[in-house]
């Protein structure tokens, strides 16, 4: 029942993925956002009188700090007990949209993607500066200029026709 509910409300909904009937992805936030995270919840047998198993262990989530993440984690929880007995999908993945901010409040985007066999206490990770790169424009030569200046009229533009095709019939 449930499962049928989130897939008419998430269709076409490019945040939401289905793996499996048990098992569910759900981005929050955009691809751009460094604060975005994707959620993987499973579904266990008992599911809704236990709460869903919750993870932020996709590669999609590498830039997050493993502290973060728990925080995380652990507010969703807390949610799903809140819920337990109901479903609770809609409402979780809802709330966890209303409240990115909250969530990742203390996040720090980590320079490097962290593995979990290769974290490091003893350093902290720098914040990277995030840069958009400008679109480089075409450059043109000195010969290319002079022939689409020479193609133009007054206003710049190319006349009717410059780039038709003549037809040629063959007897």
């Amino acid at each position: 029942m449930e499962l049928e509910a989130l897939r008419s409300i998430y269709e076409g909904d490019d945040c939401f993925k289905e793996l499996s009937p048990t098992s569910f992805q759900f981005r929050i936030g955009d691809h751009e956002d460094p604060k975005a995270f994707l959620l993987d919840v499973s579904w266990p047998e008992t599911y809704p009188e236990t709460a869903p198993q919750l993870s932020l262990q996709a590669f999609f989530n590498n830039r997050i700090s493993p502290t973060t993440k728990q925080d995380v984690i652990s507010k969703l929880e807390e949610q799903a007990e809140e819920n337990l007995g109901t479903a609770m999908m809609y409402t979780l993945f809802e709330w966890a949209k209303e409240n990115q901010a909250d969530l990742m409040e203390n996040h720090q985007p980590l320079k490097e993607a962290v593995t979990p066999d290769s974290t490091n206490d003893t350093e902290a990770p720098s914040p990277v500066s995030v840069s958009k790169k400008k679109e480089k424009k075409e450059q043109l030569t000195k010969a290319q200029k002079r022939k689409l200046i020479s193609r133009t009229d007054n206003k710049g533009e190319l006349p009717r026709g410059w780039n038709w095709v003549d037809v040629i019939k063959v007897k």
